[in-house]
């Protein structure tokens, strides 16, 4: 029964999965020759949804003999051209390559509490004092929330999924440029606070900076995420080390306690403050963390505490790859505030988009609205000191490695000593994405690929629960 004869009879037809023009180019892409080449470059990029296109040629050459002894060109695949995953950060861009980064996060930040002989970390640094700090925003204004206790304070229960958790009370009265300007300025917090901290650990260990750089070193690394009400939050790993990072031991100082004790105290001091200067209708404002400070020392797997290592990791990771989608707005900059009406932008986030869009002006050197798609915050989301652990740069190396590595071995090539081996090549960039019928087939094989990796997680963690592992 067609559309217009159901119409005419006053049945009421589903509507379609997909519509024409998705699913005809669906079944072009299906029933193409050259389609299991097109499913196989898409499983190696692990169900990409936005693919970089490259074309071009790779030759590798015996350099004493000129044997040719391997050649590749984008000719042979489909629509000449090779696709590479586009190794995004954002889960909302890129679900399977923020899966990627996701992990690459959490073997570094384990890495750094657990240790691995792989990255150079010992598995002593378990030994040293190590907490898992949350550093909060002040408070711009009443919100909607769910305390522990009793009901909201508008007087309603709110459940977990509720819209109007995280807006404002009364927006008419919320400081939504408040809100904006001190996620413009927590980058410049963050680093006003571990200064302080610096200076606080010295103090009660009895020394001075000169002395505390000789004895130890503070490590961290950090994650950022947004809260409900769009306000920016830190996590972070903080460790106390020997003086040339995880392979050398704290001095006998450095306690879990007195860790603790100096984090609170930073937090508090005058020192960690960022000012914003009075401009036009906006007065001068200074930035401090808010009231709600949490420390919690990290322990070993199988202690019976909830934050553990991987515990830790795991949270860490889950927010390395989140933006400020959370609070309803854009995951890409915007032009202008008319886009915020095609993509349906919660009023709550809308205000703070024209909070960046309104004081902008006044602070130039802030680019407010260049992140008005962030809230005002331009700082990194995921970050570390230079001896937390190893870097994301060194993980995606010894992928790349390992990946070469099988490539080698396919093409018979493992036996051949590097350094006698010319490598020629030629790459040209064609392009990014999938047509309309692709990026369906894609995301049926990255849920495909996800699926895999959950059973063998579960699989493993069985295992695990019964002493097999």
């Amino acid at each position: 029964m067609t559309d217009r004869t159901a119409r005419r009879r006053g049945v009421h037809m589903p509507e379609p999965l997909l519509d024409r023009l998705t699913l005809g180019d669906l079944l072009r892409v299906a029933s193409a020759p050259e389609f299991r080449r097109w499913e196989d470059q898409i499983h190696r990029t692990g169900g990409c949804s936005n693919p970089i296109h490259l074309t071009g040629w790779t030759l590798a050459r015996d350099k004493t003999t000129g044997e040719t002894l391997h050649h590749y060109s984008t000719e042979i695949e489909p629509g000449g051209r090779l696709r590479l995953a586009c190794g995004k950060r954002r889960a909302s861009r890129c679900p399977s390559c923020a899966w990627t980064y996701a992990g690459d996060t959490y073997h570094l930040i384990r890495a750094g509490l657990a240790g691995d002989d792989r990255r150079d970390v010992p598995a002593t640094v378990r030994d040293h004092p190590r907490v898992f700090a949350t550093l909060t925003a002040p408070s711009f204004g009443p919100v909607h929330n769910r305390p522990e206790r009793g009901a909201c304070r508008c007087g309603s229960r709110h459940s977990a999924d509720a819209p109007e958790l995280g807006t404002a009370l009364d927006p008419e009265t919320y400081d939504y440029a408040g809100s904006v300007l001190f996620n413009n300025h927590a980058g410049d917090l963050w680093m006003r606070f571990t200064t302080r901290l610096r200076r606080e650990i010295a103090a009660r260990a009895g020394l001075t900076q000169v002395e505390l750089k000789e004895s130890a070193r503070l490590s961290y690394g950090k994650v950022a995420e947004f809260q409900k009400r769009g306000a920016i939050h830190f996590h972070t790993v903080m460790r106390i080390d020997g003086p040339d990072g995880p392979g050398t031991p704290p001095p006998s100082w450095a306690t879990v306690d007195l860790l603790t004790d100096a984090i609170h105290a930073a937090a508090r001091h005058n020192y960690t403050s960022v000012s914003a200067p009075a401009a036009d209708e906006q007065p001068a404002r200074t930035f401090r963390w808010g009231t709600q400070l949490d420390v919690r020392p990290v322990a070993a797997f199988g202690d019976g505490s909830d934050v553990t290592e991987q515990a830790v990791a795991s949270y860490v990771a889950k927010y390395a790859t989140k933006a400020a989608e959370n609070t309803g707005t854009l995951d890409r900059r915007i032009g202008e505030l008319s886009e915020l009406d095609r993509h349906s932008v919660p009023d709550h986030a809308r205000r703070l988009i024209a909070a960046c869009h309104r004081v902008d002006p006044l602070y130039l050197e802030r680019r407010l609205w260049a992140w008005a798609h962030m809230l005002g915050f331009r700082g990194h989301f995921s970050s570390k000191s230079r001896r937390y652990s190893t870097t994301l740069g060194e993980l995606r190396q010894a992928r790349a490695d390992f990946r070469a590595a099988q490539e080698r071995q396919s093409l018979g090539l493992e036996d051949r000593v590097p350094d006698t081996v010319l490598v020629l090549a030629d790459w040209q960039y064609a392009g990014h994405g999938h047509s309309p019928g692709e990026s369906v087939l894609a995301a049926t094989i990255a849920r495909g690929l996800q699926l895999n990796r959950e059973t063998a997680r579960a699989a493993m963690a069985e295992l695990v629960d019964e002493g097999e592992w």
